[in-house]
């Protein structure tokens, strides 16, 4: 059975976005919402462009997510992702977006997003955010998980 809100699955005219494009993103049910369940995404291709210079800045992000009654379908997230190929941004810019676009599109209980960019000028960056659920045990967690964070070894995550 296809679910009747999703539009790009199985869809073999695909569009890529050459400009930043929340609006390809695509949510569908969550099967399990009585579960607490974490989803990671593991995106090693995105890439995107310095504001000031325009030189291309290249990453691996990771979406980590505990969901609600929605869930991001991926290959709508591929899509959104690619949509940032031309777009001007720093690096915490990028991630911000991606985690304030992710959390209007799904209410997530709890998400964090981290980018391992690429040394640039001999200078690697790893910007991180997150969001718990205002009032709720996810807040609290976000919370923890921000004060406790280190900056990630690079073969952590290799």
């Amino acid at each position: 059975m296809k679910e009747k809100e999703l539009t790009l699955l199985g869809n073999g005219n695909t569009e890529y976005k050459q400009t930043y494009s929340p609006e390809v993103l695509e949510a569908f049910t969550n099967k399990h919402q009585d579960n607490d369940y974490w989803v990671h995404f593991n995106c090693p291709e995105f890439t995107s462009l310095c504001p000031i210079t325009g030189q291309p800045d290249f990453a691996t992000i990771y979406i980590d997510y505990i969901p609600d009654a929605k869930m991001v379908e991926s290959k709508s997230l591929k899509l959104y992702l690619f949509s940032f190929r031309n777009h001007g941004a720093f690096h915490e810019d990028c991630v911000n977006l991606i985690m304030k676009d992710l959390i209007r599109l799904m209410d997530p209980k709890y998400i964090e997003v981290t980018g391992i960019f690429t040394p640039r000028g001999g200078i690697s960056i790893y910007p991180y955010c997150n969001y718990g659920r205002p009032g709720s045990k996810y807040e609290i967690v976000a919370e923890n998980r921000l004060f406790n964070h280190q900056a990630p070894m690079e073969s952590k995550y290799s």
